[in-house]
């Protein structure tokens, strides 16, 4: 069942999970992935935690516990989902020992409502890290405006980061040189380069199903004939700016302190256009130095029936250009997309926060003890 992820591992790409959840973890579910299925990282947000504390009652305890001291609902879900983020960071840590940092990372996210504020994005990455206090933690950061300095600010402090939410190509330019302007202030600092890592992730099926929408309103063959293919075009074009950049004489400068590349990790690889195979994302995205974070879903698929047939991104470049342009003659701008999918993703992490918010509030004044 393994195999095509075991090629995909073989190929340089380091399998994530896309989700993170009490009863996984109690379980033995996440021990038994990394052990089986090749999974050597976890991505959470805002999401997953929401559907998580609000599916079962493996919160139950833990909840009553933080009822009984009356602490405010922002507080009760940190110390949840830092307990989970802590425990699975401890179930991958010999992962993180076997790969000298790279792999063996847990994601957890800031709170999303202050993705469009720089210092309270620092200051919330700063307490994350130590509120979870394992070095195989990573701080997620929106690739917002704002979130941008945060990134250089929190590198240079040290702390490791995933950058999320991110679209557009020249949004990715701007987070790896927010990246190496980090690591230039943690050298001037004198800190351990070689402890600094980050992945930037570059999310992909959103793209398509925006894009798609689209091409069907336009309704034509020329517009039928692109439907699919812009997402992978997206990230590959990605992936040649991540060459360019970690080959360049600024990043030789850092290379030579022992700095780790900030590798491109795909995000949103879960097929939403059932016409479409469940393992494209997957299949079509592989190239050494890469992280595939996937819903159980798409790892289950990928194992199943992944056709895994080696590097599917190098040497791509041309035609992923081509493709993008042939849209832009279409009528169909891009810089208009990504900027509605960036605003999008906001709004949809905002908005699971607060579901977050008032269903981990309902838990509380469920199990709070009665005063009598």
């Amino acid at each position: 069942m393994t195999d095509a992820l075991k090629r995909l591992s073989d190929e340089g790409v380091a399998i994530w999970l896309d989700d993170l959840s009490r009863k996984r973890i109690t379980s033995g579910n996440l021990a038994e992935l990394i052990d089986q299925s090749h999974v050597v990282g976890v991505t959470t947000n805002p999401s997953i935690f929401q559907k998580a504390i609000s599916g079962g009652d493996g919160y139950d305890q833990q909840l009553s516990d933080l009822a009984v001291r009356e602490v405010t609902v922002e507080e009760a879900i940190r110390m949840i989902t830092t307990a989970d983020v802590r425990d699975a960071a401890d179930i991958l840590r010999p992962v993180f020992d076997s790969t000298d940092g790279q792999d063996g990372r847990v994601s957890i996210e800031v709170d999303p409502r202050l993705a469009h504020n720089t210092h309270a994005t620092v200051a919330e990455a700063k307490q994350l890290a130590w509120l979870v206090d394992r070095p195989n933690t990573l701080i997620k950061i929106p690739a917002t405006e704002a979130g941008l300095p945060a990134i250089t600010e929190v590198i240079g402090r040290g702390i490791s980061v995933n950058v999320t939410l991110i679209f557009s190509l020249e949004r990715y330019r701007l987070v790896m040189d927010a990246y190496l302007a980090g690591l230039e202030k943690a050298k001037a600092a004198g800190l351990d380069l070689s402890k600094i890592h980050s992945v930037a992730s570059f999310f992909v099926s959103r793209v398509d199903t925006e894009i798609d929408k689209r091409l069907d309103a336009l309704g034509t063959d020329e517009a039928k004939a692109l439907k699919g293919k812009a997402a992978l075009a997206n990230a590959r074009l990605a992936y040649q700016a991540y060459e360019e950049v970690f080959s360049s004489d600024r990043w030789a400068a850092l290379d030579k302190a022992q700095a780790n590349k900030q590798r491109p990790l795909w995000a949103s690889t879960g097929v939403k256009d059932p016409a479409y195979k469940d393992t494209l994302y997957v299949d079509d995205l592989v190239a050494p130095g890469t992280v595939n974070t996937m819903p159980e879903g798409t790892l289950e698929a990928t194992a199943d029936h992944g056709q895994i047939t080696g590097d599917t991104i190098t040497g791509t470049y041309e035609q992923s250009r081509s493709e993008l342009d042939a849209l832009a003659k279409l009528g169909i701008s891009y810089d208009d997309v990504v900027r509605l999918l960036e605003e999008e993703g906001v709004e949809k992490f905002e908005a699971s926060w607060n579901d977050l918010l008032k269903s981990t509030e309902a838990e509380l004044l469920r199990l709070a003890p009665s005063k009598g």
